[in-house]
């Protein structure tokens, strides 16, 4: 169950509420300025999720899109899971992935993608995952990019099968891959949200199996869908988690006592990596950015953990 905040709280009283150290993500400069400026960032990337409607509000989040890559190039988009609605039919890619993304698609941006709960409804997903648009090397997978290596899950079989055993095995994976990885900047991005105060709101299975994995190996950046809204969490135990589901569809969100900024309206996530820092902005229909804040290295930042758990930081 979510834990919603009852009331506001300064700083100082909401640290001695919570019981847990707590520092929050500085503020970036503004969007628009920081932007006209240049960006001489060691990689840009985009993030949408639940895009794929076809519909004329998912070309407007994909025409804010081709408008940033205008300003700040990108070679990279990540696609958070429901990338063909309703169930997952690829003889619908055209429409609600080749159509509104084609100015990007002309500028060789690459799409990662990653399944979600409607994807699997038609062969189990599998259509998607050996379309190349979509890059995915299989229902989970990794790639690295400058100083980034992503993780891309396949969160459906945690949540939407009563067979666990490839979620196991999965988990498996996953695990011999953070701890192989060299990679200064760790990126996880999935369907399901680990933390939400969405319409489906947190998932404990996930709480249980990745958030103690991804802090121990210090992944800075969980990027989810299947919310349909945009959220960002304060750290927790050094990761900040992202819901970027806000594609196409729109859904009320919430707050909770771990959440940084909650926003429901259609736009994408804009992501810019330094060698100190990560910069994300949650950039609207309209390209004002509507949330901005910058990712120090986990350690660098401190750690807020809800409920009883917590974990020490390097």
């Amino acid at each position: 169950m979510k834990r919603r905040a009852l009331l506001a709280l300064g700083l100082g009283g909401f640290t001695a509420a919570v019981g847990r150290r707590y520092w929050p993500q500085a503020p970036t400069s503004n969007y628009l300025a920081s932007t006209a400026a240049g960006n001489d960032a060691l990689l840009n990337f985009m993030a949408a999720g639940d895009v794929g409607t076809g519909e004329r509000a998912q070309h407007a989040v994909a025409q804010a899109m081709i408008q940033h890559q205008r300003v700040t190039p990108s070679p990279l988009v990540l696609l958070t899971g429901d990338n063909i609605y309703e169930n997952g039919e690829i003889e619908k890619v055209g429409r609600v992935f080749e159509q509104p993304y084609a100015e990007l698609l002309r500028q060789n941006t690459k799409f990662y993608a990653v399944l979600g709960n409607h994807d699997v409804r038609t062969n189990h997903g599998e259509d998607q995952v050996n379309y190349p648009g979509y890059n995915m090397a299989g229902r989970y997978y990794t790639f690295t990019q400058q100083a980034v290596q992503f993780f891309a899950l396949d969160t459906t079989q945690a949540l939407d099968s009563d067979d666990k055993s490839p979620w196991r095995t999965q988990l498996a994976w996953f695990e011999t891959a953070l701890r192989r990885s060299q990679a200064p900047w760790k990126i996880v991005f999935a369907h399901h949200p680990v933390y939400s105060s969405g319409q489906h709101g947190s998932q404990q299975p996930l709480i249980d199996d990745l958030s103690p994995l991804v802090a121990e190996h210090g992944v800075q950046l969980y990027i989810n869908g299947h919310d349909h809204n945009y959220e960002r969490t304060e750290p927790i135990d050094g990761t900040t988690y992202i819901t970027s589901g806000n594609g196409a569809k729109l859904r009320s969100v919430g707050r909770s006592d771990w959440t940084a900024a909650a926003s429901s309206q259609l736009g994408f996530t804009a992501f810019s990596v330094y060698a100190d820092r990560i910069e994300v902005n949650a950039i609207d229909t309209n390209n004002a950015a509507y949330d901005a804040v910058s990712i120090a290295m986990t350690g660098a930042q401190g750690a807020f953990a809800p409920g009883a758990r917590s974990l020490s930081l390097a």
